[in-house]
């Protein structure tokens, strides 16, 4: 009879994740001239991409995927994880609020399917605030969607931050454990994802091991290292997301949870606002990944496909610069939905069928005029007008290794005035500067660097996210020990 209540489990597990052989995307909404909801979705829809992952429960952006079959994961705000841990009345009302409602019978429903729960709460940076919280929070929410009569078919889970591990010198993934402050909790977390059928879910950046560890070696951000490779036992690994990921898998498995679902939240590469963001090393990377991720060889300790959300969509120019200037710039689109670079989302190489991206269609651009430096003028006060405009807007491209790098000052000044006239949807008095700037027709783009176009306003809503942006663009790198350490690892060998 046990047997037969494993088989069971691991028949759900397998039932729950059987057709999302595609690779999903997160969907952030951090933007000043955001697209409409409407021609997103039929982004969504034109690439084939079938899950979607949010960072909140915006109702209009949750509403404009109703009759389209996506499915969807929406979020609680690691703000909100105090309220729903404490009170079961305020989780069953967050499930009505933000889930059942956009539920139907018939084909006008939202398919949401899974609920993340915070966002990577467990950060070492947060000092422990939410450790408390997050796993009672979870609990009530299931319990919430059970007693609405959909815990059979929509799961709740934790988006993690790759630090809840921790690998000890020499840093192999066979010796990774839970991170010691928080082993009993992640055990707990783990035992209770495994008795729902919902996965573990991990964040991980390769990029970030790039950044934040001297001396990293290129090749092994990537998946074709092979001077870099490393020995575990048996196992060799030539890329540090393997690496990371059978780290999970080894914590995992010591827990008592060998077959624990593991999805990877987030994982991305940004193109611009530092010198290894750019669009030859994302097209690489992202490229490497989806075959990687579809072609069923998984990792040594995990063969099969992969699942994972990309991140992002499209790039957020409205998001918290804190952890570094590439933080706006991640998504496969810029932010009107062209198209960054070559890109095959179906895995391609790994099953012989080719397709290739779908850019947004209709887009709403404002009149085709730009705000550029009148040369004309006394440029005593240049600097102080340029720092205004970059203060309440988007000058990371003219960051060191940033697509407009190579500017003059005067090029500086002219693409940040631009920035902040197209944020204030070309508002005259938003091109001025005490008589600094002049609107003209003639495209100031040259070479790597685009003058954009700014979008017609959508509602707020829509392009806004109920969470401080600094929370989500700090949530990736102010504490990714396991990328370190994987970091130093290589460098040791």
């Amino acid at each position: 009879m046990r047997w037969c209540l494993v088989a069971l489990k691991l028949w759900c597990h397998f039932l729950l994740f059987v057709e999302a052989t595609t690779l999903g995307v997160n969907w952030g909404t951090m933007a000043f001239n955001p697209l409409p909801n409407s021609i997103v979705v039929k982004m969504l829809q034109d690439n084939q991409i079938t899950r979607v992952k949010l960072f909140d429960a915006n109702p209009d952006v949750i509403k404009s995927m109703a009759g389209t079959n996506i499915e969807v994961m929406v979020a609680a705000s690691n703000d909100e994880l105090s309220s729903l841990a404490t009170d079961s009345a305020a989780a069953a009302a967050w499930v009505r609020d933000n889930v059942t409602q956009y539920l139907a019978s018939n084909n006008n429903g939202v398919n949401i399917k899974w609920v993340a729960v915070g966002n990577e709460p467990f950060l070492t940076s947060y000092n422990g605030v939410y450790e408390d919280v997050a796993l009672p929070a979870l609990q009530n929410v299931q319990a919430a969607l059970a007693n609405a009569g959909h815990g059979n078919d929509i799961k709740a889970t934790i988006p993690c931050n790759a630090d809840v591990i921790s690998t000890p010198p020499p840093y192999l993934p066979s010796q990774t454990t839970w991170r010691a402050d928080i082993a009993s909790l992640m055990v707990q977390i783990s035992q209770f994802l495994n008795n729902t059928g919902a996965p573990f879910m991990v964040n991980l950046y390769p990029f970030l091991s790039l950044v934040l560890t001297t001396d990293f070696p290129l090749p092994y951000a990537f998946f074709n290292s092979t001077s870099n490779s490393i020995v575990d036992g048996t196992h060799v690994y030539t890329n540090v997301f393997d690496a990371s990921y059978d780290g999970l898998v080894t914590a995992l498995t010591n827990a008592g949870f060998p077959s624990l679902p593991i999805v990877v939240g987030e994982i991305g590469w940004p193109t611009d606002g530092f010198q290894s963001a750019n669009i030859q090393f994302a097209q690489s990377f992202m490229s490497q990944l989806a075959n990687h991720m579809l072609s069923g060889t998984g990792t040594p300790l995990r063969p099969g496909v992969l699942q994972g959300y990309l991140f992002s969509f499209l790039d957020e120019d409205a998001k918290s610069i804190a952890p570094g200037a590439f933080e706006r710039h991640w998504g496969i689109f810029n932010y009107d939905g062209s198209i960054k670079y070559t890109l095959d989302l179906s895995g391609g190489v790994a099953n012989g069928v080719n397709s290739s991206l779908v850019a947004a269609k209709n887009v709403p651009y404002l009149p085709m005029q730009w705000c550029v430096i009148n040369p004309n003028t006394d440029l005593t006060q240049l600097q102080a007008n340029l720092d205004y405009a970059c203060d309440h807007g988007d000058c990371t491209a003219t960051y060191p290794g940033g697509s407009c790098s190579s500017l003059t000052v005067e090029g500086n000044a002219s693409y940040a005035f631009n920035n902040y006239y197209q944020y204030n949807d070309q508002d005259t008095g938003a091109c001025n500067f005490q008589g600094l700037a002049e609107v003209t027709t003639t495209n100031p783009s040259t070479g790597t660097c685009h003058f954009f176009i700014g979008l017609q306003p959508t509602t707020v809503s829509s392009s806004t996210s109920d969470v401080a942006p600094f929370h989500r663009a700090s949530l990736r790198t102010l504490s990714l020990s396991m990328m370190v350490m994987l970091g130093s690892w290589i460098l040791q060998l």
